[in-house]
């Protein structure tokens, strides 16, 4: 993904997360019967920048956090 600088990123992901919750419901109505009252989604999330780093990169960085 990427976006302008001035994106304001938290509304698209809020809105991605909304429009993505609503069309699994539609096409999977079995799913609801699962949640905890309904929400899809939690309401947090994690937004990493990256610098055009490669996604190999940025994966070993993940799975490194926290080793010594």
């Amino acid at each position: 993904f990427k976006a302008h600088p001035n994106s304001e990123l938290s509304k698209f992901i809020n809105a991605y997360k909304s429009a993505s919750s609503r069309l699994i419901k539609k096409h999977y109505p079995q799913v609801k019967r699962k949640l905890w009252k309904e929400y899809f989604w939690s309401r947090s999330f994690c937004l990493l920048t990256t610098g055009g780093a490669p996604i190999e990169v940025i994966k070993q960085y993940i799975e490194n956090q926290g080793m010594k």
